[in-house]
């Protein structure tokens, strides 16, 4: 787990952009992996993920797990860089306006409690 600074994480006036934006955050790098003696070497990201809302509504539920999700449709976009020190390895993804998702929503979840509609 890594902690978000207050700086970290931001949102537009109308709370309809999220931006997250991290800098040197400990990650490993296991090429081998998932083989069971892969070793392992330090390395660090930097990312901003950007959330932007749209109106299409969206709701999960499952009332066995005691699970809701209400929220909206939203795009997605990443931008990151790897840094492997050890091997002098930069890897930079494509820049925030070429990258795109498949799937991704905001809102609010309740979980431990189920609230009927």
């Amino acid at each position: 787990m890594t902690p978000v600074p207050e700086s970290g994480l931001t949102f537009t006036p109308d709370g309809k952009q999220a931006t997250l934006a991290l800098t040197n955050v400990p990650i490993i790098d296991q090429p081998r992996w998932p083989a069971i003696d892969a070793e392992t070497t330090p390395a660090f990201m930097d990312f901003r993920l950007v959330l932007t809302a749209t109106d299409a509504p969206v709701k999960y539920e499952d009332p066995v797990r005691q699970y809701r999700f209400i929220g909206v449709q939203a795009s997605a976009q990443l931008e990151a860089t790897i840094r492997v020190p050890s091997l002098d390895f930069t890897f930079k993804t494509d820049p925030l306006a070429a990258s795109t998702c498949d799937f991704a929503v905001m809102g609010d979840e309740v979980n431990g409690r189920y609230y009927g509609a």
